[in-house]
């Protein structure tokens, strides 16, 4: 991989902690990356204290990743406002040094796709386009949907955020590497045990890490290792300190596998 450097997600929905605290722990830690959930909610501190926080301490902020709130509206009549709303999203990310922001295309409500949804991405890839900023979309529970999208928009900008939990959980192992090669610009990087989506620390649940990375290499993903880790049931035993230092190992392992194959 091209950047030996982890990425850890700054959780909102960490528990039994305030956000000072997690990152404070993110950088106990060793991380010295992390991606940011950008979901305009009503957040104590702000999504742009957070921001601001994250920058003072000294840590890079390399991914976005954009609300999925009423996003089946996407597909829907009444959707319009949709596009107004990340194309503000991509506008604040460009303007904080974010080149790729992750984005889910479904709610967890099966929908019929549809040329109105594809004609709102348009607008939005062609956007991040015009400020140079690529979109990973996300696996997220339905198959059927990112080929879609791809079939439907052609752009240097749109790719794929694998998403090892909706992977294993929900796709229930069966994902097309292959027809997205090159085309994978992000994961997210968690595990559970194939009935929920837990966000456990890699190893813990019971993926196969080893065909996993054997497949992201094969399709040339080249970017870093991207951990989607919550702090929350399983942990809540262990200081947060504690949580991410074994997410920090964890990710490391991974990395080595990449680097074996």
């Amino acid at each position: 991989m091209k950047n030996n450097d982890l990425v850890v997600v700054v959780s909102n929905a960490n528990v039994n902690n305030n956000f000072y605290e997690t990152i404070n722990a993110i950088k106990n830690a060793r991380f010295k990356n992390v991606f940011i959930q950008w979901y305009n909610r009503n957040w104590n501190p702000s999504q742009e204290e957070q921001l601001e926080y994250i920058k003072e301490q000294g840590l890079n902020i390399n991914y976005a990743h954009l609300s999925y709130d009423d996003i089946k509206d996407l597909w829907l009549p009444d959707g319009d406002y949709l596009v107004d709303r990340y194309i503000n999203d991509l506008n604040v990310c460009k303007k904080n040094g974010i080149s790729t922001v992750m984005m889910h295309i479904t709610s967890s409500e099966k929908q019929e796709y549809n040329e109105l949804g594809i004609n709102r991405l348009k607008q939005i890839v062609e956007y991040a386009e015009e400020i140079d900023i690529k979109i990973a979309f996300e696996n997220v529970r339905y198959k059927g949907c990112l080929e879609y999208v791809f079939e439907n928009i052609n752009s240097k900008n749109i790719g794929i955020c694998f998403d090892s939990g909706h992977y294993h959980c929900y796709y229930k192992d069966d994902f097309n590497f292959l027809k997205f090669k090159d085309k994978i610009f992000a994961v997210h990087l968690h595990d559970n045990f194939g009935l929920n989506d837990q966000h456990l620390i890699p190893f813990d649940g019971n993926i196969n890490w080893q065909y996993i990375i054997k497949n992201l290499k094969e399709c040339n993903y080249n970017g870093p290792i991207i951990l989607e880790i919550v702090y929350t049931t399983n942990y809540l035993q262990e200081d947060i300190n504690e949580f991410y230092k074994k997410g920090y190992k964890a990710g490391l392992k991974l990395n080595n596998m990449y680097k074996k194959l």
